[in-house]
């Protein structure tokens, strides 16, 4: 590899996004390429090979952020002047085009599938939700046709944009192996739970905390942001608020504390379009860490607890079910310290980042781009 320049831009991830910077970039960097990272509010600094590239954004809104922010990123992306130009946000799609015309080999990263997404925006209003999914379908479908790759995040996303590019390749966001957490004996452990990741209504928040609530002298540590003001301030005002460890947006050092603490890990989504087929990184994340899992009971997740024999699916939308569940578990060491260690035998034969990596070596190489 002769240095080929890369250049990944995101208007609405951090600079040091596990997928896009911790996985992809860094993996990239790491095989020769000249990997540039261009991001909004972002610490300027070369890191594991990597140029991050700040730009500015003020703290005014999503829409802001849709309209303003990705054409400024766009804008600082086009001027380092790269080879490939790979991005990650569907707002950044209006400017693919462009930089295919200017000579670019241009790769969309499609974290989620946005159009079945957006059916479960709370910002935005019911009789409206149809409408704009059907609008951001046909015009993702159209750029996407027309650029060089697609790369997604789980096979379900990939069987639609096969239709459309042929260059797609599903790039699974599972653990890196050199994360796998110490493995911590259970005794060692209290009574804690865990649930780490965006915190929202839609993803099982409110089921979770009735569920606690008949769990007496357990502790839930849950990490991660609150959709929404209003909903945090529900949440904080329960009464068994008390038993909850809350410990806001943590890095990599902090989530791996968590977890060496935790006895079970907790993934009950509620049921969505973009859930049922999705692969959510803290699922796998908590095999990595030998805990076992509670997760929704849709039927991908299903086929993975029960081929693994790592964890027990249940009804998300059912509290008793979550805390019967969780009781059981905790209740039966045995059990769950085989589960936990079948969960993380799992991520280290098959779901890890040093599978996926190939496939995005192997989307880069495709290019011929020292030729």
């Amino acid at each position: 590899m002769n240095n080929v320049k890369v250049c990944h831009f995101t208007s609405a991830h951090k600079s040091n996004d596990i997928r896009i910077f911790h996985k992809e970039c860094v993996s990239l960097a790491e095989n020769g390429y000249e990997v540039f990272l261009v991001a909004a509010n972002s610490e300027e600094k070369k890191v594991n090979g990597v140029t991050i590239i700040n730009v500015e954004r003020p703290h005014s809104g999503r829409f802001t952020r849709m309209f303003k922010t990705s054409k400024a990123v766009y804008k600082k992306a086009k001027s380092i002047d790269a080879s490939v130009y790979h991005f990650h946000d569907p707002e950044l799609l209006r400017f693919a085009l462009r930089l295919k015309r200017s000579g670019k080999k241009v790769i969309y990263d499609a974290h989620e599938d946005v159009p079945r997404q957006i059916m479960a925006k709370y910002w935005i209003p019911k009789f409206l939700r149809k409408i704009i999914s059907i609008v951001i379908e046909k015009y993702e479908n159209y750029v996407a046709k027309r650029i060089h790759a697609v790369i997604v995040s789980t096979p379900h996303i990939r069987e639609r944009f096969k239709k459309i590019n042929m260059n797609t390749i599903d790039v699974c966001n599972y653990p890196m192996v050199k994360e796998l957490v110490d493995y911590t004996d259970w005794s060692e452990k209290k009574d804690e739970i865990c649930y780490v990741g965006c915190i929202s209504e839609v993803r099982g928040i409110n089921q979770l905390m009735q569920a606690l609530g008949m769990l007496p002298s357990i502790r839930l540590n849950l990490a991660g942001n609150f959709s929404t003001k209003e909903l945090e301030l529900s949440i904080t005002a329960m009464e068994n608020w008390k038993d909850v460890s809350y410990y806001g947006y943590v890095d990599r050092e902090e989530l791996l504390t968590i977890f060496q603490r935790s006895k079970v890990g907790i993934v009950t989504l509620l049921s969505t379009p973009n859930h049922l087929d999705s692969l959510p990184i803290k699922m796998f994340e908590y095999m990595s860490a030998g805990i076992p899992i509670v997760c929704s009971n849709f039927p991908l997740w299903e086929e993975i607890v029960k081929n693994n024999e790592c964890g027990i699916c249940v009804d998300p939308e059912k509290p008793k079910e979550i805390s019967e569940v969780i009781k059981s578990l905790l209740n039966n060491p045995t059990l769950s310290n085989q589960l936990g260690k079948n969960g993380r035998k799992a991520v280290s034969e098959k779901y890890n980042w040093d599978i996926e990596k190939q496939k995005l070596l192997e989307v880069y190489e495709n290019f011929n781009l020292n030729d």
